[in-house]
């Protein structure tokens, strides 16, 4: 009993693949939570209120040094309130959180201002009239104005990542506008940490400041109703997908590693040794509870077969046939009884009683064999 105990593994050595695969699901969650940078309020990106790297605190700053009234609204009503105009410039930021309700009200609230999109996704481009994207545009370097507009005549752009938008504008098509909307694919241009490469900042204050006031609309996800079709990876922030492909082949790895590889059978000793005799009582028993007799016997006269060659030197390969009549002339018996008791042709008992008797007809076969 303390064998099998001491040999059976424990919990840990039983479950260490499902904690294993536990803990890098723990990890994943975790590290998408420490690198979404998609909060709310002031830890947003593009926020004008967000001192980090990736917030637009200095622009905001900058526009409101040089006379532009800066107004921050969070919320759809926020902005109807606002009361934008003709004079107003409505930038709109977080613009993963509009939906089909809110870009309706935004159209109905702007109220003839110039509006600006930052960093517009496929959906929000659909509803916005203009779906289709020439995926990303080339930020190796400085990439200038190249459009026709003499606002941006002579100006550069340096950015990590930008995307072009449908329809032609400037900056590699990063910055399209039409109808008083204008959509900017190069976002990070008004960001805190790149706001001072090349000309981002001349673009961003003149892309923002061209009128006396700037309604920044930093959007929420509680102004969307139940019809808005947002699904459930809309709300997923972006580092979810990449963390959970890196989890998945960590995974993988593992697996390949620890796995058992394919190979011959790996003998182990038993943990408890069982004695022939042992064996030989339970096989008995079987036979016995079974009733085959005839099994029995034949397992009798195959046992004494291989002694009777093993005594005579006759050799594992001799047939059955040649057996018979070396026993026969070494006893002095007829063949057909020497047949009869050792051949596998023989008589199967019919009884319990027969089956003892052909037991000792074989063992007093063997002891003449012996003598002669």
């Amino acid at each position: 009993m303390s064998t099998a105990l001491a040999a059976r593994p424990g919990w840990l050595r039983r479950h260490r693949t499902s904690l294993v695969l536990a803990a890098f699901l723990l990890l994943a969650v975790v590290t998408a939570l420490l690198t979404s940078r998609g909060g709310t309020g002031q830890e947003a990106a593009y926020d004008p209120d967000n001192v980090g790297a990736d917030g637009a605190r200095a622009v905001a700053r900058v526009l409101d040094d040089e006379g532009v009234d800066v107004e921050v609204v969070r919320s759809a009503d926020d902005l109807a309130d606002a009361g934008a105009d003709a004079r107003t410039t409505v930038v709109v930021t977080s613009t993963e959180r509009l939906g089909e309700s809110t870009v309706e009200r935004l159209r109905r609230d702007a109220g003839g201002a110039q509006v600006v999109v930052v960093d517009p996704g496929p959906e929000l481009l659909r509803l916005l009239d203009r779906p289709g994207s020439d995926g990303p545009s080339d930020t190796d370097g400085p990439v200038d104005a190249g459009c026709d507009d003499a606002l941006y005549a002579d100006l550069r752009i340096e950015v990590d990542s930008a995307s072009r938008m449908p329809g032609s504008g400037c900056f590699d098509d990063t910055l399209v506008t039409d109808d008083d909307v204008a959509l900017l694919g190069a976002p990070q241009l008004l960001t805190n940490d790149q706001v001072l490469r090349a000309d981002n900042a001349a673009v961003a204050l003149r892309l923002l400041g061209q009128q006396e006031r700037l309604v920044w609309y930093v959007a929420s996800y509680d102004d969307l109703v139940a019809d808005d079709g947002v699904d459930f990876w809309s709300l997923v922030p972006d580092q979810v997908v990449p963390a959970t492909a890196v989890v998945g082949l960590a995974v993988l790895a593992l697996v390949l590693w620890r796995g058992r590889r394919l190979g011959p059978l790996a003998t182990e000793p038993l943990p408890v040794v069982v004695k022939a005799i042992e064996t030989t009582r339970s096989r008995g028993r079987l036979y016995r509870k079974a009733g085959d007799r005839a099994h029995a016997a034949q397992a009798l006269r195959t046992a004494t077969r291989s002694r009777v060659r093993a005594r005579m030197r006759l050799g594992a390969t001799t047939d059955e046939a040649a057996l018979v009549r070396d026993v026969a002339r070494h006893t002095g018996r007829p063949e057909a009884q020497v047949a009869d008791l050792l051949g596998t042709l023989g008589r199967p008992p019919g009884t319990d009683r027969d089956l003892i008797s052909l037991a000792a007809a074989l063992a007093a076969l063997e002891e003449e064999v012996r003598r002669s």
